[in-house]
């Protein structure tokens, strides 16, 4: 599913990419400027769900409880960088792992 809005997130994280194409208003080349932030590390973290029950019902959750959440099969999940919502997507097996395929961009205003 693409919306035009597609990142293509191999080249902003090749650090052997032609950065060259990135530039600042005044035309002047800011490579180096995006190469200082490669080291920082960032939290990203996957919602596939979300469900509200009182405490008493949580204590009596025991191995095999079920917890309904508040998405239906097959729902795009939120995919969160350092806790703001940046994306949709879906869950992925890669080898014996889960993944996630991002298919829409969440552009934010920011103020």
């Amino acid at each position: 599913m693409s919306n035009g809005n597609d990142l293509n997130l191999q080249e902003m994280s090749d650090p052997n990419a032609d950065n060259e194409k990135f530039e600042h208003e005044a035309g002047e080349p800011m490579a180096k400027d995006v190469e200082a932030i490669y080291d920082i590390p960032v939290q990203i973290s996957a919602v596939l769900g979300r469900s509200t029950m009182q405490v008493s019902q949580l204590l009596k959750l025991g191995r095999g409880a079920v917890v309904e959440l508040d998405r239906k099969v097959g729902e795009a999940i939120d995919i969160y960088v350092n806790n703001r919502l940046v994306a949709r997507g879906e869950v992925v097996v890669v080898e014996d792992k889960l993944g996630i395929t991002m298919t829409e961009i969440i552009k934010s205003d920011r103020s």
